[in-house]
């Protein structure tokens, strides 16, 4: 473990994660959702494929058929359920809503980390935990008009794939490096979005999603809503938040553990909501400064114990 190295990469990481609602936000209006996930994805990881072979070249490492259905698993927790989830939830709530709930996945990852790679549980992270849980349902109970009920049952479901994706990854990235196994997951998962889109445009698939109330789902377009005016936000989208987060997310993994990586989403809670009020002119109520203060609380409860040990070794 370094810690140092850690550090560094969760904080690159929490300040691109923080951004990614904000940036949605902004052009949501603009693509279908199915789109610009599908898109976003796979732009991001063209971009991570050059550090992507630098990884598995330094670690000896091929991409055989065991490698490709890995990546495919990871890519269909993350891209097509958890992403596709988010982006969904992105346009039935509040930026800072999103934020503030996507956060929550921490109580999920260090579940699945027991309960998948048998990580041990410190009484710290446990207390960090319930301090999350509950600056998130203080933030959700007052939220008012922060989201509808499906915009907030999207992000949940998005949770928890992303945790399962997050612990998941875990192993990989010790084997192929935290960049191969990011851009492996992005381009798996932008390929399977990609069936997604080929079977929307048969008709009766996307009379039968039309009728039952799922249109953004039915002739999902590939090539609309590109214009100089979005283009740069479309861009820092794609290449920063989308390959350079999730790059550095993994990386924080891959130097530290799961629990500890997840300290980016203690800290997104804060800083998002705050992005959210000077560019989207979002409020923030007071239910939601008083969950945020209870969730920075844990956020020290977790990272302390940390840094502590470190300097004692």
């Amino acid at each position: 473990m370094n810690i140092k190295k850690g550090i560094l990469f969760i904080s690159l990481s929490t300040v691109l994660f923080s951004s990614m609602e904000v940036a949605l936000k902004f052009v949501s209006g603009q693509f279908n959702p199915v789109q610009l996930t599908c898109t976003r994805f796979f732009v991001g990881g063209l971009f991570l494929l050059p550090f992507a072979f630098r990884a598995l070249r330094l670690r000896g490492e091929k991409i055989t058929v065991q490698a490709a259905a890995y990546f495919g698993l990871l890519g269909l927790f993350n891209v097509v359920l958890s992403m596709m989830f988010y982006q969904l939830a992105v346009m039935n709530a509040n930026a800072s809503a999103v934020a503030v709930v996507f956060s929550s996945n921490p109580v999920f990852v260090l579940f699945f980390a027991f309960l998948i790679i048998h990580e041990q549980v410190k009484k710290h992270e446990v207390i960090a935990l319930l301090l999350d849980v509950a600056g998130i349902a203080i933030i959700v109970t007052g939220a008012g008009s922060a989201g509808t009920p499906a915009g907030f049952l999207f992000i949940g479901l998005s949770v928890v794939f992303f945790a399962l994706y997050s612990v998941s990854g875990k192993e990989g990235c010790r084997r192929y490096g935290g960049a191969a196994v990011t851009c492996g997951s992005f381009l798996f998962g932008s390929f399977e979005l990609l069936t997604v889109v080929a079977l929307s445009h048969i008709e009766p698939v996307a009379e039968i999603l039309t009728k039952t109330g799922l249109s953004a789902f039915a002739q999902i377009p590939l090539c609309t809503g590109y214009t100089p005016a979005v283009l740069p936000v479309f861009l820092y989208i794609c290449i920063a938040v989308t390959g350079g987060g999730f790059a550095s997310y993994f990386m924080a993994m891959e130097y530290t553990s799961p629990s500890l990586a997840s300290l980016v989403f203690f800290i997104k809670p804060v800083l998002a909501p705050v992005l959210a009020l000077f560019i989207l002119h979002e409020t923030i109520a007071p239910a939601m400064l008083f969950g945020i203060a209870v969730i920075a609380a844990g956020s020290l409860v977790s990272f302390i114990p940390a840094i502590i040990e470190q300097r004692k070794r």
